[in-house]
C-alpha cells in the first residue's frame, strides 16, 4: 500500500494532535481553548485524508475513525456512533433492499429500457439527460435522500443497458451525473435539500425573514442552479469519457410481461414516491418511509426478496461508511471547530461597507469554509446567529446576508460534507475519490465565475 507525501503529512499532523491535543493551544488568540478541539482536529485530518485518497477501503476508514475516537476519548460514544441512529443510515439500508429487489425482479431493467429510448444517440445526450432527470426530480420531491434512493438503482440498470461495466467511465459518469444533478442545483430550490429548510427556518425564527418559493428560486436558480447544472454535464463528460454500446435485448424486455413480484415492487415504489413527495404534509422522515418499504418487500408472504437473497446480496459496508461520515460530523461539532473557525473568519476577513463585492465573497467564503469542519446542516447553525453583526459591518440587509449563506453552502469542497452524496456513491459502489477532483473543480469554478456572476444578477434584481 502506497501513501503519498501529502497524505503522510495529514496523518502525521492528525496523529500529533491526537497524542498532544494541547499543542494547538494559543493563549494570545484563544484559538484552541481545550484539548477537545485539538483531538477533534486531529481525528478529522486523519479521517478526511483517508476518505479523500482512498488508500484503504472506505469501510475500513470508518472503522478506524470509530476506533481512534473511542481509544483517545475524542467524544462520547453517543456522538461517535451517532451515525447509526441517523436517518441517512436507515435510508441507505432501505435503498440497498430496493436495489436488490429491482435487480431480482427485472424492474430496474424495464425502467432503464424505457428511459434509454429517450436518451440514446450519444454519450452527451445520455449524461445531460441524467442531470436533467435528477434536476427535474428535485422540483417534485423535497428529500435529497429519497431522490438518491430512487435514482441510483435505475441509473445502474441504465448503465448496464448501454454496456457500461462496473468500474467503467460510463457507469461512474452516469452515477455522478444523476447524483450531482439532483443534489447540487437543488440548493437553489427551496424545499429540495434539508439545509435549505434549516436556513429558512432559522431566518424566520431569528430575523422574521421567510423567502417565498419564487423569490428564492429567482435569486439563486438561474446562475447557481441551471448554469451550474450545465457545468456538471461538461465536467462529467471531461472526467469520464466513454461511448454507449447498443444492447439488442431491450426490445425483448419491453415485450415481456412484468412478473407478479415486479408489479408488487412497482406499486411499492409508486407509494414511496408519493409519500416522499408529500413529506411536507405528513412530516414523516423519508428514512422511515424507505425502511417501511424495505421491510414490506422482505416479508415472506410478499415474496419480492426472500431471506436467502437478502443474505447473499446485501452489502453492509456502505452502512459503516455512512455512519462514519455522520459520526465525523458529530465529533467535529462536539469539538466546537465550526464555531471557532466561523468566528475567527468573520473577525479576520476584510468586511467593509465601502467594498460590497468583497463583502459578498467573504460571506460566501465563511459559509463554504465553515462547511469544511461541520456538515452542511450545521453551517446555518454557526453563521445565522452572527448575521446581525455581519449585516452591521457590511451594510447589507440581514435578509441579503442570510441568502449569501446559501451561495457559499452550495459550493461544497469535499464529498464527506454532504451525506446524500456519500449515500449515492455507496449505493452505486463508486469510490469517494472518483468524484473528489470533480467537486473541487466545481467549487473553484463557482468562486471564479458563478458566484461573481450571481452578484451581478443580484445587482440587476436590486438585491445588493
Amino acid at each position: 500500500m502506497k501513501f503519498d507525501p501529502p497524505l503522510l503529512l495529514l496523518l502525521l499532523a492528525g496523529g500529533t494532535l491526537l497524542l498532544f491535543p494541547d499543542i494547538m493551544f494559543d493563549t494570545a488568540s484563544d484559538l484552541m481553548p481545550d484539548s477537545a478541539l485539538g483531538k477533534g482536529a486531529g481525528l478529522a485530518l486523519i479521517t478526511i485524508g483517508l476518505f479523500a485518497t482512498g488508500r484503504i477501503p472506505e469501510y475500513l476508514t470508518a472503522l478506524l475513525f470509530f476506533s481512534l475516537a473511542m481509544l483517545f476519548q475524542v467524544a462520547p460514544a453517543e456522538v461517535v456512533f451517532s451515525g447509526f441512529q441517523s436517518t441517512a443510515l436507515w435510508l441507505v439500508f432501505g435503498g440497498l433492499v430496493i436495489g436488490i429487489a429491482m435487480n431480482i425482479t427485472g424492474l430496474g431493467k424495464r425502467i432503464a429500457s424505457q428511459l434509454a429510448s429517450h436518451l440514446e444517440g450519444s454519450y452527451f445526450r445520455l449524461i445531460s439527460g441524467m442531470v436533467l432527470v435528477g434536476l427535474a426530480l428535485a422540483f417534485v420531491m423535497p428529500s435529497a435522500m429519497g431522490r438518491i434512493v430512487l435514482l441510483i438503482p435505475v441509473t445502474l440498470a441504465l448503465a448496464a443497458h448501454f454496456g457500461f461495466e462496473e468500474g467503467s467511465n460510463g457507469r461512474t459518469g452516469l452515477v455522478v451525473a444523476a447524483t450531482l444533478g439532483t443534489f447540487i442545483p437543488a440548493f437553489t430550490i427551496l424545499p429540495a435539500n434539508v439545509v435549505n429548510m434549516i436556513l429558512v427556518g432559522m431566518a424566520e425564527s431569528q430575523y422574521n425573514f421567510s423567502p417565498l418559493f419564487g423569490e428564492y428560486l429567482l435569486l439563486l436558480f438561474p446562475v447557481l442552479g441551471l448554469m451550474k447544472a450545465g457545468l456538471i454535464i461538461a465536467l462529467v463528460l471531461w472526467f469520464y469519457p466513454d461511448e454507449p454500446k447498443v444492447v439488442a435485448e431491450s426490445e425483448v424486455h419491453q415485450r415481456e410481461r412484468l412478473s407478479k413480484e415486479a408489479r408488487t415492487l412497482a406499486a411499492v415504489l409508486m407509494l414511496l414516491l408519493l409519500l416522499w413527495a408529500t413529506d411536507f404534509i405528513h412530516h414523516i422522515s423519508p428514512a422511515w418511509i424507505g425502511l417501511a418499504g424495505a421491510v414490506y418487500l422482505l416479508l415472506p408472504k410478499v415474496g419480492v426478496v426472500n431471506g436467502e437473497q437478502f443474505n447473499r446480496e446485501i452489502n453492509y459496508a456502505p452502512l459503516f461508511v455512512v455512519a462514519g461520515v455522520i459520526g465525523l460530523g458529530g465529533v467535529i461539532h462536539y469539538a466546537g471547530l465550526g464555531s471557532v473557525i466561523g468566528t475567527h473568519l468573520i473577525a479576520n476577513l476584510p468586511l467593509d461597507p465601502a467594498t460590497p463585492f468583497i463583502n459578498y465573497l467573504s460571506v460566501a467564503l465563511i459559509a463554504t469554509s465553515t462547511g469544511l469542519v461541520t456538515t452542511l446542516p450545521g453551517i446555518p447553525a454557526v453563521i445565522t446567529p452572527l448575521t446581525g453583526d455581519i449585516a452591521q459591518i457590511t451594510g447589507f440587509s440581514p435578509s441579503a446576508v442570510l441568502m449569501m449563506q446559501m451561495v457559499g453552502i452550495s459550493s461544497i469542497l469535499f464529498p464527506y460534507q454532504a451525506p446524500p452524496l456519500i449515500v449515492a456513491l455507496q449505493l452505486a459502489g463508486v469510490k469517494i475519490r472518483a468524484v473528489f477532483r470533480l467537486i473541487l473543480i466545481l467549487a473553484l469554478a463557482s468562486y471564479l465565475f458563478f458566484i461573481p456572476l450571481n452578484y451581478l444578477w443580484w445587482q440587476l434584481l436590486g438585491w445588493v
